[in-house]
């Protein structure tokens, strides 16, 4: 499963999905990281040029693009999760600490 995350510099949750710098783009097999691929986004900057529905869309093209199945975050905003459901992209939220054992502990819960 090809899943993200938001992540600091140091490899922890960022709680800062839509404004997030960094997304971790990780593949999970059998509950393992097999690989893990950091992207940066540069949403807190990019998040108020423009209107939030493009943010949104930047955030959409970013999931297409990298097809994700899964975002693992703290917490998203109302707008984001409605966009996530339209996108069928499971959402699981509470991640917090190691980002690479939060992302294998919200796939196991």
């Amino acid at each position: 499963m090809i899943v993200c995350a938001p992540i600091t510099p140091d490899g922890q949750i960022d709680p800062r999905w839509g404004r997030a710098d960094w997304i971790a783009v990780a593949d999970v097999s059998d509950g393992a990281v097999t690989s893990w691929n950091p992207v940066e986004v540069s949403w807190s900057r990019l998040h108020d040029e423009g209107s939030s529905a493009r943010h949104h869309a930047r955030v959409a093209r970013f999931l297409l693009d990298h097809q994700i199945e899964a975002v693992i975050a703290s917490h998203v905003g109302d707008g984001m999760v409605r966009m996530l459901a339209t996108m069928k992209i499971q959402l699981l939220t509470g991640a917090e600490g190691d980002a690479r054992s939060a992302v294998v502990a919200a796939l196991a819960a």
